[in-house]
């Protein structure tokens, strides 16, 4: 979200199932406590919520109803290239992989764990993956 603090971190995490929602949240706030989160159900309100507030980073899932979290990072990523963004997927098929190298974003195999999130964390910082 939007504010005058230039120190914290804003982080959009967007996943259809609630429950993968949670657990990224805790996990991140559990190493981060003073983070921003802002969840997102769908591609479509992450497209949209981007638009009216600023993020550092997102987790994407990319199976959701209406719009793929592959379009929705593209999309995201076409006006705002300096997020960073994170790709959570239970199919780790190649091009799938391929396709989130191509967009800038990382890619993270499900199931969402402390470890998987630790990886999305270490991209979002530049320390690797």
């Amino acid at each position: 979200m939007t504010t005058e603090n230039s120190d914290l971190i804003s982080l959009l995490i967007v996943d259809d199932s609630r429950v993968s929602r949670m657990m990224i949240r805790a996990f991140v706030l559990d190493k981060n406590p003073a983070w921003q989160i802002t969840e997102a159900s769908s591609g479509d309100d992450a497209v949209k919520l981007v638009d009216q507030h600023h993020f550092d980073y997102c987790t994407m899932d990319i199976n959701m109803p209406g719009m793929l979290g592959t379009v929705a990072a593209e999309q995201i990523l076409a006006k705002f290239p300096a997020m960073r963004i994170a790709i959570f997927s239970a199919n780790i098929q190649e091009c799938l992989r391929t396709r989130a190298a191509e967009l800038g974003a990382h890619f993270v195999a499900k199931p969402v764990t402390e470890k998987t999130v630790h990886q999305a964390i270490s991209f979002f910082k530049g320390e690797g993956g």
